[in-house]
């Protein structure tokens, strides 16, 4: 079994970044968590990946261990925290991997990192780009955290699964999202306003894959006339966590995946 450190670093403007880090090699995997998840969502692929990959997690601002006292948020700024964590490791070599939300984040994190970032995996997102989310729907769904945190994420979860999913595994994924501050939740929501992926995502000059749930199906078509060397594995009958779900064959799929990025 691996040994895993916690680690920490500092954002850019300051906020204390906490990590996790096994292994060695070459190339590293760097995984980024979902809005209102932590770094312990990839356990299973730090141990799975240590032996032949420097393998890393990382708490987002706002989430899990790291602090959440940060003025400007959103995805540019999160891109900017995955940055300081490559630097305090001083690697060379990485490929990002982002659940939900930290698909994006690893496509700007990917722009602060030329000539070192490889590729970005998805998982579980990407299914469409070319949606904008309006300040009012931003806003709406900010104060929904702000004013019923626990009852938003109940809903939230409620929406990432099939309807017959493991009750445990979703109880267990609750329990973690519910350590996220509000306040940092409402920030978090409000900044997605105006967040062009569609355009980040045409501008990535290093190649795209996702390994995504069925529970929201994906526009590969679409996908790829905006980057054409885009590709996607759907696993059936799959919800938004596949590393929880299913971790035995979201890693044979993830390594597959990294496989053939690095051949």
């Amino acid at each position: 079994m691996p040994t895993i450190e916690k680690k920490s670093c500092l954002a850019p403007d300051g906020v204390t970044i906490v990590y996790s880090a096994a292994g060695t090699g070459g190339t590293a995997l760097l995984f980024i968590h979902g809005g209102l998840a932590d770094r312990s969502f990839w356990d299973g692929q730090l141990r799975e990946f240590a032996a032949k990959y420097r393998v890393l997690a990382l708490d987002l601002p706002g989430h899990g261990d790291s602090g959440s006292d940060r003025e400007i948020w959103g995805l540019p700024a999160f891109g900017a925290d995955v940055l300081a964590v490559v630097r305090a490791e001083r690697l060379k070599s990485v490929i990002l991997i982002g659940n939900s939300l930290g698909g994006p984040v690893a496509v700007e994190a990917a722009f602060l990192l030329p000539g070192i970032a490889r590729a970005v995996i998805g998982v579980d997102t990407f299914q469409y780009l070319d949606y904008v989310v309006s300040a009012e729907e931003a806003r709406k769904r900010a104060e929904l955290f702000r004013d019923d945190f626990r009852g938003g994420v109940r809903e939230m979860v409620a929406s990432l699964f099939h309807a017959d999913a493991d009750p445990a595994i979703m109880a267990d994924a609750e329990r973690r999202m519910d350590r996220t501050p509000p306040a940092a939740a409402y920030s978090m929501f409000l900044s997605m306003a105006g967040y062009d992926m569609e355009a980040s995502v045409r501008k990535l000059a290093v190649p795209l894959r996702a390994i995504n749930g069925d529970l929201y199906p994906i526009d590969l078509a679409a996908l790829r006339e905006t980057k054409p060397d885009f590709d996607a594995v759907v696993m059936k009958h799959m919800g938004h966590y596949p590393m929880l779900e299913r971790p035995d064959e979201f890693n044979r799929l993830l390594r597959a995946t990294i496989d053939g990025l690095l051949r």
